[in-house]
């Protein structure tokens, strides 16, 4: 019996104080995916990429609105939206207690404006995306003033572009 408590002392303890204290996690664990609004585009890649459709994208027209929506209830932490994000603005963090009483605490939500067309005033696409894709282009080396010159074309829907580059039709 002697030899035992020796053995035993010898060990230490083999279980975690867990509710007490936090459980260690790795470098690599994927826990709750975290969002920043500030850095996303709303581009729609990351609930394109989603398997279990926990991302979503509503677009309203009608308010000029995009309407990013994570639903953590749904999401098997599978790390593809961090994946595909061009900016880097979702995040799987080391948390992994998500019990909560409501299921509506499982939901976040973000709301980006969008660019309207200079040509007929159709909201068309996120603001941030067409500003993102301006800031590509002063960062790949173009001139300002070119920049400058395609901000216009930047901030035209496709249906105006396309309209743009057809050649008119001849008139007999």
């Amino acid at each position: 019996m002697l030899k035992l408590f020796k053995t035993i002392l010898k060990t230490g303890e083999a279980t975690l104080k867990y509710p007490f204290e936090p459980a260690p996690v790795s470098d690599n664990f994927r826990g709750k995916p975290v969002h920043h609004p500030g850095q996303c585009i709303a581009c729609a890649a990351c609930a394109i990429a989603c398997p279990s459709n926990a991302l979503s994208i509503d677009t309203d027209t009608e308010n000029a609105t995009r309407t990013w929506t994570l639903n953590v209830g749904r999401c098997i932490f599978c790390a593809r939206c961090e994946e595909v994000c061009p900016t880097k603005a979702i995040a799987l963090s080391k948390e992994f207690e998500l019990a909560v009483a409501n299921k509506g605490d499982l939901v976040q939500t973000a709301t980006f404006n969008l660019a309207r067309c200079t040509s007929c005033d159709k909201p068309f696409a996120p603001l941030k995306e067409v500003e993102y894709a301006i800031d590509l282009l002063r960062q790949s080396g173009i001139s300002p003033a070119a920049v400058e010159a395609r901000r216009t074309l930047m901030h035209t829907c496709t249906d105006c572009k396309r309209r743009q580059s057809l050649p008119m039709p001849l008139r007999v």
